[in-house]
């Protein structure tokens, strides 16, 4: 029974009051990780988060072009006759839908690369 209570000792000895694993930790941390390094780490994640951020208005551009194209379809099944007029119409609004992507894509990579 006393050679428990000598390694409980000895464990608990080790662990909490000489603590050469937190040295170790500490040793490693401020050796492999610089200030620079990590501050440069976290300015790329964060770009990597904003650029992904920043291409959620292309899926609303896509999302915009088949209402668009919807509107048209069920138009052009109401009056066949209004076919030229519609359509242009419909090209416009893709037009300028796809610019709204093209500009959300855009943000994204002068986030990324700048």
């Amino acid at each position: 029974m006393i050679y428990i209570y000598f390694f409980i000792f000895i464990f608990i000895y080790n662990v909490f009051v000489s603590r050469p694993w937190l040295f170790d930790i500490c040793y490693f941390v401020k050796h492999t990780f610089s200030l620079d390094i990590l501050n440069n780490k976290l300015v790329e994640s964060a770009k990597m988060i904003g650029a992904g951020s920043a291409t959620v208005g292309v899926a609303g551009a896509g999302v915009g072009i088949g209402s668009i194209f919807s509107g048209f379809l069920t138009a052009f099944s109401r009056n066949p006759s209004l076919k030229k007029d519609l359509f242009v119409f419909t090209l416009l609004g893709f037009a300028l839908t796809e610019a709204i992507a093209l500009f959300a894509l855009m943000m994204s990579f002068l986030i990324l690369f700048l």
